[in-house]
Protein backbone atom coordinates (compact mmCIF):
# COMPACT_ATOMS: atom_id res chain seq x y z
CA UNK A 1 0.00 0.00 0.00
CA UNK A 2 2.71 2.82 0.80
CA UNK A 3 5.40 1.62 -1.86
CA UNK A 4 2.22 2.15 -4.60
CA UNK A 5 2.04 5.64 -3.00
CA UNK A 6 5.51 6.87 -1.82
CA UNK A 7 4.42 10.35 -2.66
CA UNK A 8 1.10 10.36 -0.71
CA UNK A 9 2.40 8.43 2.03
CA UNK A 10 5.32 11.64 2.46
CA UNK A 11 2.68 13.80 2.62
CA UNK A 12 0.68 12.15 5.06
CA UNK A 13 3.88 11.49 7.51
CA UNK A 14 4.72 15.00 7.25
CA UNK A 15 0.92 16.09 8.09
CA UNK A 16 0.79 13.77 10.90
CA UNK A 17 3.92 15.58 12.30
CA UNK A 18 2.06 18.85 12.17
CA UNK A 19 -0.87 17.94 13.57
CA UNK A 20 1.21 16.08 16.23
CA UNK A 21 3.22 19.09 16.92
CA UNK A 22 0.01 21.51 16.95
CA UNK A 23 -2.03 19.06 19.45
CA UNK A 24 0.92 18.23 21.81
CA UNK A 25 3.50 20.82 21.22
CA UNK A 26 3.38 23.88 23.53
CA UNK A 27 -0.21 26.44 23.72
CA UNK A 28 0.12 28.90 21.04
CA UNK A 29 -1.06 31.62 23.76
CA UNK A 30 0.08 34.63 21.85
CA UNK A 31 -2.73 33.31 18.77
CA UNK A 32 -4.98 33.01 21.48
CA UNK A 33 -4.61 36.31 22.25
CA UNK A 34 -4.61 37.54 18.58
CA UNK A 35 -8.13 35.76 17.67
CA UNK A 36 -9.65 37.30 20.65
CA UNK A 37 -8.63 40.89 19.97
CA UNK A 38 -9.63 40.01 16.43
CA UNK A 39 -12.94 38.82 17.73
CA UNK A 40 -13.79 41.34 19.81
CA UNK A 41 -13.02 43.78 17.16
CA UNK A 42 -15.51 42.63 14.80
CA UNK A 43 -17.96 41.98 17.36
CA UNK A 44 -18.23 45.44 18.37
CA UNK A 45 -19.39 46.43 15.08
CA UNK A 46 -21.70 43.80 15.01
CA UNK A 47 -20.16 41.63 12.79
CA UNK A 48 -20.00 37.72 13.49
CA UNK A 49 -21.67 38.22 16.84
CA UNK A 50 -22.83 34.35 16.45
CA UNK A 51 -19.06 33.47 16.21
CA UNK A 52 -18.02 31.63 19.93
CA UNK A 53 -14.67 30.51 20.97
CA UNK A 54 -15.67 26.89 21.16
CA UNK A 55 -17.34 27.30 18.20
CA UNK A 56 -14.17 28.43 16.23
CA UNK A 57 -12.03 25.76 18.16
CA UNK A 58 -14.64 22.67 17.05
CA UNK A 59 -14.82 23.73 13.52
CA UNK A 60 -10.92 24.06 13.68
CA UNK A 61 -10.63 20.10 14.92
CA UNK A 62 -12.91 19.50 12.59
CA UNK A 63 -11.09 20.75 9.58
CA UNK A 64 -7.68 19.71 11.07
CA UNK A 65 -8.82 16.21 11.42
CA UNK A 66 -10.31 16.33 7.20
CA UNK A 67 -7.33 15.66 5.26
CA UNK A 68 -6.61 13.26 7.46
CA UNK A 69 -9.54 10.61 6.53
CA UNK A 70 -8.85 11.72 2.86
CA UNK A 71 -5.16 10.62 3.12
CA UNK A 72 -5.95 7.23 4.79
CA UNK A 73 -9.01 6.48 2.18
CA UNK A 74 -6.21 7.07 -0.61
CA UNK A 75 -4.07 5.13 1.07
CA UNK A 76 -6.16 1.95 2.25
CA UNK A 77 -8.39 2.33 -1.17
CA UNK A 78 -12.14 2.42 -1.11
CA UNK A 79 -12.92 -1.06 0.24
CA UNK A 80 -11.13 -0.51 3.67
CA UNK A 81 -12.89 3.54 3.87
CA UNK A 82 -14.24 2.66 7.50
CA UNK A 83 -10.41 1.58 8.34
CA UNK A 84 -9.63 5.13 7.33
CA UNK A 85 -12.45 6.64 9.81
CA UNK A 86 -11.42 4.16 13.00
CA UNK A 87 -7.64 5.38 12.08
CA UNK A 88 -8.67 9.23 12.06
CA UNK A 89 -10.82 8.39 15.64
CA UNK A 90 -7.98 6.55 16.90
CA UNK A 91 -5.91 9.00 16.57
CA UNK A 92 -7.92 12.03 18.10
CA UNK A 93 -8.29 9.35 20.91
CA UNK A 94 -4.06 8.57 21.24
CA UNK A 95 -3.94 12.59 21.25
CA UNK A 96 -6.46 13.27 23.59
CA UNK A 97 -5.24 10.49 26.12
CA UNK A 98 -1.79 12.31 25.91
CA UNK A 99 -2.46 15.47 26.88
CA UNK A 100 -3.61 14.12 30.02
CA UNK A 101 0.05 13.87 30.90
CA UNK A 102 1.20 17.19 29.28
CA UNK A 103 0.39 20.37 31.68
CA UNK A 104 0.18 23.10 29.26
CA UNK A 105 -2.68 21.12 27.69
CA UNK A 106 -6.46 20.28 28.43
CA UNK A 107 -7.73 16.98 27.15
CA UNK A 108 -11.59 17.44 25.79
CA UNK A 109 -14.19 14.73 24.55
CA UNK A 110 -15.29 17.52 22.37
CA UNK A 111 -12.04 17.60 20.71
CA UNK A 112 -12.25 14.01 20.31
CA UNK A 113 -15.80 14.25 18.80
CA UNK A 114 -14.80 16.92 16.13
CA UNK A 115 -11.30 15.32 15.20
CA UNK A 116 -13.87 11.88 14.69
CA UNK A 117 -16.30 14.22 12.99
CA UNK A 118 -13.78 15.48 10.46
CA UNK A 119 -11.53 12.35 9.94
CA UNK A 120 -15.00 10.73 8.45
CA UNK A 121 -15.90 13.96 6.72
CA UNK A 122 -12.53 13.36 5.00
CA UNK A 123 -13.21 9.87 3.98
CA UNK A 124 -16.60 10.63 3.14
CA UNK A 125 -14.91 13.18 0.51
CA UNK A 126 -12.54 11.21 -1.02
CA UNK A 127 -15.15 8.71 -1.33
CA UNK A 128 -16.80 10.97 -3.44
CA UNK A 129 -13.86 12.55 -5.13
CA UNK A 130 -12.72 8.34 -5.70
CA UNK A 131 -15.87 7.66 -7.33
CA UNK A 132 -15.49 8.11 -10.93
CA UNK A 133 -12.15 6.40 -11.02
CA UNK A 134 -13.70 3.51 -9.46
CA UNK A 135 -16.96 3.06 -11.79
CA UNK A 136 -14.31 3.22 -14.29
CA UNK A 137 -11.77 0.15 -12.82
CA UNK A 138 -15.33 -1.81 -12.04
CA UNK A 139 -16.71 -1.27 -16.37
CA UNK A 140 -12.87 -2.03 -17.08
CA UNK A 141 -12.64 -5.37 -15.09
CA UNK A 142 -16.22 -6.29 -16.67
CA UNK A 143 -14.99 -5.63 -19.78
CA UNK A 144 -11.65 -7.58 -19.37
CA UNK A 145 -14.14 -10.95 -17.69
CA UNK A 146 -16.72 -10.75 -20.59
CA UNK A 147 -13.59 -10.97 -23.51
CA UNK A 148 -11.90 -13.62 -21.30
CA UNK A 149 -15.24 -15.69 -21.55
Amino acid sequence: MFRHHPFLTIVTLVYLGVVGWITLGPQPVAQERLFFRVLGWAQQYGWFTWVTYNGVEFAANVLMFLPMGLFFLLLLGRRLWWLAAVMGAVLSGLIEFGQLFLPSRVSDPRDFVANSIGAVIGVLVGLVVTWPAAIRRRRAAAERHRVRV
